[in-house]
């Protein structure tokens, strides 16, 4: 594992990027947080960045637990967290197959065409309210390739996000519901990711030193977030998630086009 520098521009990069975590993980289904990753890989390689968050998700899912106990849907985890699980587990050996450039361009692709259609939908291109009511929500074959998805690329940079939103903002719960349902999710899911990222090396002192220097920072961002989600409407809520996995979206194709075309 690469020495992690403890230079202004590390700590310039990596604060910002624990604070939006907290706040996306906390108050709003945590979408915008698959950013903290590419946003630290500005001082370090990539997987040093993922290793260094993991124990600082962890620590948030401690904070999101508790803020939303028992509030959760167990209908939609026991589809999502099986299958991501075994998301995981397809991560664990395969992922140095894939170019993760190549799996930004498609999370990216996914994020942006949920919110758009969204969108449309929102801004005056409404269906007729007959039509509305028939749209069925997304099944459990939805939920679990999804919750795969989600896992796969969970794994590979803590970007399960976008593809997990793509069938639970659908399912148009209380945003209470939703949010307490998305926190145990990566809870679970974050937990299961420690044991690879053992096996594989990822962890060594000067990470874990670094995450722990950094770790205040986790509950402070998800207490902000927490504070934001009891203060806006249901209406509001999932306009801002919408926004947020908008821009989750493009940041990640960003990423794709920065590595291929820019670089």
């Amino acid at each position: 594992m690469d020495q992690i520098p403890t230079d202004l521009f590390f700590y310039l990069c990596a604060i910002p990027a624990i604070f939006i975590a907290g706040i996306s993980k906390g108050g709003f289904g945590g979408g915008l947080g698959v950013v903290a990753v590419p946003i630290i890989a500005f001082a370090v390689p990539i997987n040093v960045a993922a290793a260094l968050m993991l124990p600082i998700l962890c620590c948030m899912d401690v904070v999101g637990l508790y803020a939303f106990w028992r509030k959760w849907s167990w209908k939609h985890l026991a589809i999502t967290v099986p299958a991501a699980i075994i998301g995981i587990t397809i991560g664990t050996f395969t992922f140095e197959y894939f170019h993760e450039a190549w799996i930004r361009l498609i999370i990216g692709l996914i994020a942006v065409i949920f919110s758009l259609k969204f969108f449309k939908k929102r801004f005056g291109y409404l269906l007729p309210k007959h039509q509305e009511k028939d749209q069925k929500i997304p099944g459990r074959l939805y939920g679990y390739f999804w919750g795969g998805v989600a896992g796969f690329t969970s794994f590979v940079a803590h970007a399960g996000g976008p593809p997990v939103n793509a069938y639970m903002l659908p399912q148009k719960l209380d945003k209470t519901l939703y949010q307490a349902t998305t926190v145990f999710f990566f809870t679970a899911i974050n937990l299961v990711k420690l044991i690879p990222y053992g096996m594989i090396g990822q962890f060594d002192g000067s990470v874990l030193t670094t995450s722990l220097v950094l770790l205040p920072l986790a509950p402070l961002g998800m207490y902000l977030g927490i504070k934001l989600h009891h203060k806006v409407s249901d209406d509001l809520f999932y306009l801002l998630c919408y926004s947020f996995l908008c821009l989750t979206g493009f940041k990640l194709i960003y990423d794709w086009a920065a590595y291929f075309f820019i670089l």
